[in-house]
């Protein structure tokens, strides 16, 4: 299993986006990651930056989202619908999307219900629930 520290995802993502911005060919993976980078001007200028990027810190009481996380949820949602995983996360997100008018809105959504199965398999000690977390999902596709 692939198990990227925190520093080589800060310099893919950097990497990507300097790659990008040159107009250099991509891997395949840079260029899915690129399609959610355009996505979000407001990360491009710490995507600029790899220096500070590696250095910098991003915390609740600092009040700065992390774009390194965000943009890595993008992808780890776009490969679990890929290979539906868990089994009916693709319809539900299909759906989710549909509903939301936007596939992005919908990832944001998606986002929040696996941060929370995140959160209490963390909080609990147990695995990640992803009957769970589809569920979730579920109930705001149905909104």
């Amino acid at each position: 299993m692939f198990q990227p520290s925190q520093d080589d995802v800060r310099r893919f993502f950097c990497a990507t986006y300097a790659r990008q911005r040159a107009g250099l060919p991509l891997e395949p993976m840079q260029a899915v990651a690129a399609r959610w980078v355009d996505q979000h001007p407001e990360a491009h200028a710490e995507l600029a930056d790899e220096a500070a990027a590696l250095q910098a810190s991003y915390t609740v009481e600092g009040g700065r989202a992390n774009p390194f996380l965000h943009l890595s949820m993008h992808l780890s949602i776009q490969e679990q619908v890929a290979i539906n995983q868990p089994t009916g996360i693709r319809q539900a997100v299909e759906l989710l999307a549909a509903r939301r008018g936007s596939l992005h809105e919908a990832h944001h959504e998606v986002m929040e219900c696996l941060g929370d199965m995140i959160w209490a398999s963390q909080r609990s000690g147990l695995p990640p629930d992803g009957q769970a977390y589809l569920e979730a999902v579920r109930r705001r596709a149905m909104r």
